[in-house]
């Protein structure tokens, strides 16, 4: 009797992702190895899909190291709530912390960016940070 199931194509669209993701995940052991049909191709079943979706939580920023401590835990029996609490705020950690560089990098960006205005543009060397005088020349050292 030949295997019924959702080709990888099908599989990935109804869980909203690429047939890329599905091999990726599946090769990384997120996803367990798939059926095969008689010709060769991948069969998923709807749990896989389910899965798929869950996996695709990446999207919301979680690694994909993350992702396998929940699957993990919940195939150990235990709900991963807290595991997944955590994981969200070190994530949401993550992210201030990032936002935070950025502004930052943006703040000096614009002080640098007001300072090319006050600086005329005859003076041709991108090199020198405005404001600083050109170099005078360079001393010679006796040999």
């Amino acid at each position: 009797m030949a295997l019924q199931g959702m080709t990888i194509g099908q599989a990935a669209q109804a869980a909203g992702l690429t047939r890329k993701a599905v091999r990726v995940y599946e090769s990384k052991s997120l996803l367990p190895a798939a059926d095969r049909s008689t010709a060769g191709y991948r069969l998923y079943t709807s749990a896989d899909v389910e899965l798929l979706t869950f996996i695709r939580a990446r999207t919301l920023g979680l690694h994909l190291d993350d992702v396998r401590e929940v699957l993990e835990i919940h195939r150990g029996g235990t709900p991963p709530c807290n595991a997944v609490r955590d994981l969200l705020d070190a994530r949401i950690a993550e992210i201030d912390t990032t936002v935070k560089e950025l502004l930052t990098l943006r703040q000096t960006l614009a002080e640098t960016r007001k300072a090319a205005d006050d600086r005329p543009c005859t003076d041709s060397s991108p090199y020198r940070p405005a404001g600083r005088p050109r170099p005078g020349p360079r001393p010679r050292t006796a040999t």
